[in-house]
């Protein structure tokens, strides 16, 4: 087949930083050391920036409130990222999106899988890693596959998901008490150091302290032992979801290195909190605290229940720790040049582990908006983050209305590393945004989860919400508004449209007003997702719709970038060494000689309706992309030449189609990509199937 080649325009690209042949970015100040503090179960509205602060200006003592001043002073210190969105309503399947970089579209780890291992893929530890980072997870893990079997060689252990360094609960359920050795409600849990159970030192040991201290103690070894090295710490904390036991005392006087919290490291004495009474502190703020239950200023106030005194003593705890790892961040003179990024998992939980109830609805911790943990509703996912990095982010800025989601952070600590993200990543790098520089691309908001279980009764919801089923559940967010579906039967169920800007609430339905848009929704989430065999949907069997669009040039447009990369990188930011058109895939590329990579793009001619499988016989590495959906990963784990296949319904039409493939000049043939047809014999994608 001969080539043809011509001059293509540049691909439409809102913010091209540029990556040198090594896949570095050029030019690229320091490399960050980056942080990133997840909490379990906090809601939206239980930060002060997003909601509390209101509650506590407006005064009402019938609406009480509490505070986070360290998270108030990263605030102004950083940017607030309000419209900031978890994977799901419930923590596992966040925290392997979160790692992974991709959506609930294409999780391996989805609705309530908890402990299922996590895929043996690019996350954000292994990029990191790559580009020269030690790496450290401290806290609560669960993904790690077995969790009943073979400890410690789960077969997904933190230290083989890129982690140089582990320290904490690996077992999801262990995440459920505070103090590992003497619990007082869940019993003994194990804490893993690596590969070596650990618990029976921590005597009075309350995890929010324990993994601070841990975390502190981490930064000082690594910048005492390592300083031009920079760091990646994931510190995931175990609170305030679960029992809401209490700290043992006050938070240690003075902070970072001067105080605070410290690690000792001896038996039975491993942090200097350990010497206290478990269970037993209450915040002074919130000990004696009273409220107008009854809204009648003339009656007398009652003290706050017992479980909102928890409640709000944990969340403060969490709070303290960061002060304290700011100031040591400070003494350590690395403040600078550290972006630390803070959010929570999932929406509020309804949880209290104890004899008396809990309600998030007495601080409204869901914020404006309705639902909790396990909704899709706002309040389950719209779970809002605070980045801070002195040296890029303006202080006291916002990112406004701009949507972004947890499967953003990977390519977004990539860039700051000055490396390329995984071509699989779903999500786009924040920098933009952060920094101030350049164009924002948007990010793709997508969550699915299914639970048997109903949206709270809560006065404070719409009252048609109350006692909800949820079952099946699909969100997707263009623009300003919010899709959603509840109790999903099929494909052709129609979604509630929202300006969750306008309408944080959801309390205005625009569907029968915006048509289009529903339609344009169904047809999205079949376009950018693909089927679990482990998490089945009502919609898996569908067709995807094909685009009406002109596209009548044979082949596909290809651009090549040198490198030698590591893994299958996306090619956003990359130096484009050479551009051309190839009719079929095999087709020899005129110009490169280096190793490198290459991006083909254009349409897809689908013939009929029905179900196409895919095959990949690469020498290399590659990832192929059917509109947003990953239909093909070549990439980490596979091994070269073999047979890696996928089925997909699709309909008759034009279906965009990506693929990146490493290129290896003594691997001839492309990324050896083929299909076929229900009942067809397998055949290579044709140049009249190709268009661009």
């Amino acid at each position: 087949m001969n080539l043809t080649l011509k001059s293509l325009l540049p691909l439409a690209v809102l913010f091209t930083p540029c990556f040198g042949g090594d896949g570095r970015l050029s030019g690229a100040s320091s490399q960050p050391n980056v942080i990133f503090i997840l909490v379990d179960d906090l809601g939206y509205g239980d930060v002060g920036v997003f909601h509390q602060n209101l509650r506590a200006a407006a005064g009402d003592r019938s609406q009480p409130w509490h505070l986070t001043p360290a998270l108030d002073r990263m605030a102004a210190q950083g940017m607030t990222l309000p419209h900031h969105y978890c994977p799901a309503s419930v923590c596992a399947p966040s925290r392997a999106s979160l790692l992974l970089g991709v959506h609930q579209g294409h999780a391996n780890v989805r609705d309530n899988q908890f402990d299922k291992a996590l895929e043996d893929n690019h996350t954000i530890a292994t990029v990191l890693r790559q580009a020269g980072y030690k790496t450290a997870a401290i806290g609560k893990y669960g993904l790690q596959g077995n969790a009943k079997k073979d400890p410690p060689n789960w077969p997904a252990h933190p230290n083989r998901r890129g982690f140089d360094e582990y320290y904490g609960y690996i077992r999801h359920g262990d995440g459920h008490e505070h103090y590992p050795k003497n619990g007082i409600t869940k019993g003994p849990k194990e804490v893993w150091e690596n590969d070596r159970e650990v618990s029976a030192g921590l005597d009075n040991c309350y995890t929010t302290d324990l993994f601070t201290a841990r975390a502190k103690w981490f930064v000082a070894e690594h910048v005492a032992n390592h300083a031009a090295e920079p760091f990646f710490l994931y510190l995931a904390y175990d609170t305030p979801h679960a029992v809401l036991t209490l700290p043992t005392g006050p938070y240690p006087s003075g902070s970072g290195t001067r105080g605070g919290l410290q690690w000792l490291g001896k038996a039975g004495h491993m942090i200097n909190t350990a010497n206290g009474t478990p269970d037993s502190f209450y915040h002074p703020d919130y000990a004696d605290a009273t409220w107008d239950d009854d809204a009648n200023s003339l009656t007398p106030e009652v003290a706050w229940p017992d479980v909102q005194k928890r409640y709000a003593t944990l969340v403060r705890r969490i709070d303290d720790c960061i002060a304290d790892l700011y100031a040591q961040l400070s003494d350590l003179q690395i403040d600078d040049n550290t972006l630390v990024v803070f959010t929570t998992d999932n929406g509020p939980s309804l949880e209290s582990y104890l004899k008396e109830d809990y309600a998030p609805t007495f601080f409204d911790s869901f914020g404006p908006h309705d639902g909790t943990k396990r909704d899709l509703w706002e309040g389950g996912v719209h779970v809002g983050a605070l980045a801070r990095w002195p040296a890029k982010i303006k202080a006291g800025s916002t990112a406004g209305v701009h949507a972004t989601g947890f499967w953003d952070w990977l390519p977004t600590f990539a860039e700051a590393a000055g490396v390329a993200p995984p071509a699989r990543s779903d999500g786009v790098s924040l920098l933009p945004l952060l920094t101030g520089n350049g164009m924002q691309t948007p990010s793709r908001i997508y969550s699915e989860y299914a639970q048997n279980g109903k949206t709270p009764p809560y006065d404070e919801f719409l009252s048609s919400r109350r006692g909800r089923k949820r079952n099946q559940m699909q969100l997707i967010r263009e623009g300003n508004f919010v899709g959603v579906r509840y109790d999903v039967n099929s494909q052709s169920d129609d979604f509630e449209i929202y300006d969750v800007v306008a309408d944080p609430g959801q309390r205005h339905d625009l569907a029968a007003s915006m048509p289009e848009l529903g339609r344009q929704m169904k047809a999205q989430v079949l376009r950018l997702r693909r089927p679990d065999g482990a998490a089945p949907r009502p919609y898996d069997d569908e067709l995807i719709p094909s685009l009406a669009v002109a596209s009548d040039t044979a082949g596909l447009q290809w651009q090549y970038a040198s490198g030698d990369f590591l893994y299958v990188p996306a090619t956003h930011g990359l130096n484009i060494d050479h551009t051309g058109v190839v009719l079929e895939l095999g087709d020899a590329l005129v110009k490169p000689q280096a190793e490198g990579v290459v991006v083909y793009r254009g349409y897809l001619n689908v013939p009929a309706d029905g179900k196409y499988t895919f095959h990949c016989r690469t020498k290399t590495k590659a990832i192929m992309r059917l509109h947003e959906a990953t239909v093909i990963d070549a990439d980490a784990g596979y091994d070269s030449g073999s047979d890696l296949s996928a089925n997909v319904m699709l309909a008759a039409g034009k279906h965009p189609i990506t693929i990146h493939s490493l290129f290896e000049s003594d691997a001839a043939g492309g990324p050896g990509i083929s299909w076929s047809a229900a009942g067809a014999p397998e055949q290579p994608l044709a140049a009249e199937q190709l268009t661009h």
